[in-house]
């Protein structure tokens, strides 16, 4: 079973995973040793602090700032975490709208919270568009 196998599993809740496509990326072969490569980029499950570092470093953008920004809008990410469909889209077809970044983390089943969060652990998941665009969505574990 593969890293990210393991995390949208729920088995990897220290872990975070991002999915950074093709033309995000100056140098893609330069993550060869670290990630899963997919049809448009790559995919990367790293230990908590260290994959933030990394995904910082890489997509050049904060992931908390990143998810602070998403979160007011939802959008449509693959359970896979390899893409996503931007809500821009619908007001403007026109456009170019690529998923560049997807980052994600695993929360465990919380029942003190309630909602969703006592259903089963939950993927939270933030993208950025090529248009700018940035979105979120969350998910129980095995629910998609």
């Amino acid at each position: 079973m593969s890293k990210r196998s393991e995390f949208l599993a729920g088995d990897r809740p220290d872990d975070v995973a991002f999915f950074l496509h093709e033309d995000a990326v100056e140098n893609l072969d330069a993550l060869d040793d670290y990630a899963e490569p997919v049809e448009s980029g790559v995919v990367l499950v790293l230990p908590g602090e260290n994959g933030r570092n990394a995904f910082q470093n890489a997509a050049g953008t904060d992931p908390m700032e990143l998810a602070q920004a998403a979160m007011g809008t939802e959008g449509t990410i693959e359970p896979d975490l390899t893409g996503g469909t931007c809500p821009a889209l619908e007001d403007d077809p026109e456009s170019e709208h690529t998923t560049r970044v997807v980052f994600a983390f695993a929360e465990e089943q919380n029942d003190e919270v309630g909602g969703i969060y006592a259903e089963g652990d939950v993927v939270h998941a933030y993208a950025v568009c090529s248009c700018g665009q940035r979105y979120s969505q969350k998910w129980v574990v095995g629910e998609r």
